[in-house]
């Protein structure tokens, strides 16, 4: 059995009344028979709990709302180890460059995140998502591009860091995300961001290690409820 730990910020982690791509993940992997867990040190979303449709839904995670690497860093160690993590699926950046940290500066984060959960788990694999499109980049012009800096110094921590024993994979923001029509608020994903952001790393993880399959949930423009 795979144990897999999501790392994120409030798009990861989610408010109240939405489903999040890690359910999506999960109908995902459940569809393509993979023998998985998911696995960490928190289970809420923001904001309060969530009934799920499927109550079997495994809501264990390490995200939060306003975490970056700057955040993750210095916990990623003892969650890994407490729980045993096998893969880590990772969306971080965004707050980290709005909020702490300049581009240079969170790829350090990065590097300081790896090394940590190695140390927990030298076999650990990983695969990270660069930032994705989002409102503020769109209308501040040094943000974005703070943000294609640190996507590009991104690229090149994942390539410098990616061993034999424990692979590093950076996923693919599909092309056609688009904020206007896979967000509810330019930032956060509604119901066909939430699936492309699990096909992102769906597709990922199944090229790179033959996990799962391909992600084949509809990829329709419907926005999610919030409350």
């Amino acid at each position: 059995m795979l144990r897999f730990t999501f790392v994120g910020d409030s798009m990861t982690i989610g408010s109240a009344g939405e489903h999040t791509w890690r359910h999506r993940m999960w109908q995902h992997l459940r569809a393509t028979g993979t023998d998985c867990a998911f696995v960490g040190p928190r289970t809420a979303l923001h904001g309060g709990g969530h009934a799920y449709a499927d109550p079997d839904f495994p809501q264990a995670h390490l995200a939060g709302w306003g975490e970056g690497w700057l955040h993750m860093a210095p916990a990623i160690a003892d969650a890994v180890t407490e729980f045993r993590s096998d893969v880590l699926l990772i969306s971080l950046g965004l707050i980290d460059l709005g909020f702490y940290t300049n581009a240079e500066q969170t790829a350090a984060n990065v590097r300081r995140f790896v090394t940590e959960a190695r140390t927990a788990n030298p076999a650990l694999r990983m695969v990270v998502l660069p930032v994705i499109p989002n409102i503020r980049a769109e209308t501040d012009a040094p943000f974005a591009a703070q943000v294609a800096h640190f996507n590009t110094l991104l690229a090149k921590t994942v390539a410098d860091l990616d061993e034999p024993r424990s692979p590093l994979l950076l996923a693919s923001v599909p092309e056609s995300y688009d904020i206007h029509t896979d967000t509810y608020d330019g930032t956060h994903p509604n119901a066909s961001g939430e699936h492309k952001l699990a096909s992102a790393f769906a597709d990922a993880l199944h090229q790179a290690w033959g996990i799962g399959g391909p992600y084949r949930a509809p990829l329709t423009a419907v926005r999610s409820p919030v409350g």
